[in-house]
């Protein structure tokens, strides 16, 4: 059955590779997918040719800049959690950029390349849409809003003011007043020590008339980049969670797709309030939660677009009918006019930082599902050996050696289970061995008859006790999900971002790149081959290998089925020439244990393939036993359905010769 493994693995693979290629949904009519690129026009958020009407004439002072502020400032402290290059825009009091300190774009650069903020981490970028540039931490009117601004207000121009505390920028607060006795108030800045943005929301008002609760859009996140170009994971992703019953979290979540069949939709609601909401790429994540309690009632609901990239459509001219680069996650807030003189307040908290797990959790324990689901279905399993990963990498220092060790504890936790199949599978072969001949006898003796070939086949396995021992598939079943916890923490974790091994392998999240070489091949599923990757290739030759040095089996039908499989790892290594190094690490490890084990382990321990007698008991018996009874009662059954027509037909003999 080990031989079978690397089939099992391929096509569970297989499986889940093409269900997440059949869930992407294709472009519809009704998708402008293929809208021209010539449709935009650069101008201001919100902004388009049907607003053409003037507004009207305010009745109040209108408290608005002078002119536009846009300017990048460093926020937060040197060397902590919270610092960040941020781009604020008075232009709908806005924050336009953010780039995270302490993460880096690439690995391996010196201490001046990192003191370059070009490379530090994107975590929020501006797309050029058909209605002008995007925006983060926008605040935008919606139906029973809009009368209390006569303009949007990401069209107005926000009075600005810089928040200093001993020196240290921590962020702006701006002020907007339209002109119709409402004043708004918008408050970004970070916190030093934690991977916060603090949000604050404030209305004054000085109109009776509009006192009440009223209903705005807020969109922390526009847009979130894509991490890495990984096919296996889509990014980014408009994610939102809520509580249910008993405490639990739920969420939903919908992928970015490069040409869509819908451009927007709400998320699926659920029963309790809303947790948080945002987006989110493979290692980085943009989440807004309220504060405080006072400021939970007020998210009231999330839904989410997409959102055309035009500056990438022209940079990318051929393929731009997949401009569709960008998500956001729009959040329903429910804020409260306060009564004339009167000010109302709402905080918010926009965790902007890494998907680490642990400081998502500390930082807000309903952060957890959001890894979860990173995770998948073998989420329990994952978390589990990353657990260990994470112990044996503090014990070495180095996340490929943790990986080798990892592969190396499991293969020892399994190799009870694997030689127990061994032997068992061995001792099936030698008595299959014996057995042939019968089987041939039958097949060669009722060849013209196949019912009851079949019967004849069963009657010799049931009395020989030749079926395949269970036990034989008990590691593969064990095995296989293994693998794909293994597959989904290597896919997802946030420690092996930029996590070197040795030589050229300088991130273990990402394929190992030896050297490049840009070959025009366009092939499926890999499409351009820039980088020549080393450990695949590896991986699939050792895979070979290993099936080379397995028993061969007795069996006609298992030795083409063990031909047949020796493609599987050339496939197998053709699907994952782009997947991570860390995988490809794991594989080769579990390979070169495998061969050693079948060349050496094997030699010192021989296998105990001597058949030993036919058991009376055990469930295969059982089975057979019950199989018989079957049988039996059929035969039964068929003799009570001839007596009565037997005993009629006597009965009427004797009436014959009466009456004769």
């Amino acid at each position: 059955m080990e031989k079978r493994l690397p089939f099992a693995i391929f096509l569970s693979f297989l499986l889940v590779f093409f269900w997440a290629k059949m869930n992407a949904e294709p472009p519809g009519e009704g998708a402008p997918a293929g809208a021209p690129i010539e449709a935009f026009e650069p101008g201001v958020p919100g902004e388009s040719p049907a607003q053409a009407e003037p507004p009207p004439e305010p009745t109040e002072p209108v408290v608005e800049a002078e002119e536009r502020w846009i300017e990048w400032l460093e926020v937060g402290r040197l060397g902590e959690p919270g610092h960040y290059w941020a781009r604020f825009d008075n232009r709908g009091a806005l924050l336009r950029d953010l780039r995270i300190g302490g993460y880096w774009d690439t690995q391996g650069l010196d201490d001046e390349q990192r003191a370059d903020r070009d490379h530090w981490t994107s975590l929020l970028y501006t797309v050029e849409t058909d209605s002008g540039e995007t925006g983060s931490m926008l605040l935008r009117t919606n139906a029973s809003s809009t009368e209390l601004t006569l303009r949007p207000l990401e069209e107005a121009l926000w009075q600005h003011e810089i928040i200093e505390e001993h020196g240290v920028v921590l962020g702006v607060r701006f002020i907007y007043s339209p002109g119709t006795g409402v004043t708004f108030e918008k408050v970004i800045r970070t916190e030093p020590g934690a991977y916060h943005l603090r949000i604050e929301l404030a209305l004054r008002n000085d109109n009776p008339e509009f006192a009440g609760p009223k209903q705005f859009v807020f969109t922390p996140a526009a847009c979130v980049p894509r991490e890495t170009t990984d096919q296996f994971y889509t990014e980014p992703q408009a994610a939102v969670a809520w509580r249910v019953t008993g405490g639990e979290v739920d969420m939903d979540s919908e992928v970015r797709q490069d040409s869509p069949r819908e451009l927007s939709g709400p998320f699926s609601s659920g029963a309790g309030p809303l947790s948080w909401a945002g987006v989110h790429n493979k290692y980085f994540a943009i989440l807004l939660r309220a504060a405080n309690d006072t400021s939970v009632p007020a998210l009231k609901g999330a839904s989410w677009r997409r959102l055309r990239d035009f500056g990438w459509a022209r940079r990318n001219p051929e393929e731009a009918d997949k401009a569709y680069q960008c998500i956001v996650t729009d959040i329903d807030l429910l804020l409260h006019v306060p009564e004339v003189g009167a000010e109302s307040r709402y905080e918010f908290i926009v965790y902007a930082g890494p998907k680490d797990r642990d400081l998502l959790e500390a930082d807000y324990a309903d952060h957890r599902v959001l890894v979860e689901d990173d995770l998948g279905f073998f989420a329990g399993i994952a978390s589990v050996l990353l657990y260990v990963l994470g112990k044996f990498q503090a014990l070495t220092g180095n996340w490929g050696v943790a990986i080798i060790l990892l592969t190396l504890s499991v293969r020892l936790l399994l190799f009870p289970v694997n030689r127990k199949s061994q032997v068992a599978m061995a001792r099936h072969q030698t008595k299959m061995k014996r057995v042939q001949p019968k089987l041939d006898e039958v097949k060669q003796k009722y060849a013209k008859d196949p019912k009851k070939l079949r019967q004849e086949q069963a009657r010799v396995m049931q009395e020989e006790g030749a079926f395949p021992p269970l036990g034989g598939c008990l590691p593969v079943f064990v095995q296989i999900p293994v693998f794909f916890g293994l597959f989904q923490a290597l896919r997802t974790s946030f420690d092996l971002r930029q996590a070197p091994f040795f030589g050229w392998v300088k991130d273990l999240a990402k394929p190992d790149h030896m050297m490049r070489i840009d070959l025009d091949t366009h092939l499926p599923f890999i499409g351009t081959i820039e980088w020549l990757n080393v450990l695949p290739p590896t991986m699939v030759v050792l895979w070979i290998l290993q099936q080379k040095v397995m028993p061969k089996p007795t069996d006609a039908q298992a030795l083409k089925m063990q031909k047949m499989m020796m493609w599987m790892p050339v496939l197998f290594g053709f699907f994952l020439y782009n997947y991570a190094a860390g995988l490809s690490l794991y594989m080769i490890t579990q390979s070169i244990l495998g061969i050693m084990e079948q060349t050496v382990i094997k030699k010192i321990w021989p296998i105990d393939a001597t058949e030993k007698p036919k058991k009376k008991s055990g469930f295969m018996a059982r089975l057979s036993e019950m199989q018989g009874q079957a049988q039996k009662m059929q035969q039964q059954k068929k003799q009570a359905g001839r007596r009565p027509q037997s005993a009629g037909k006597a009965a009427s003999r004797k009436k014959k010769r009466k009456s004769g």
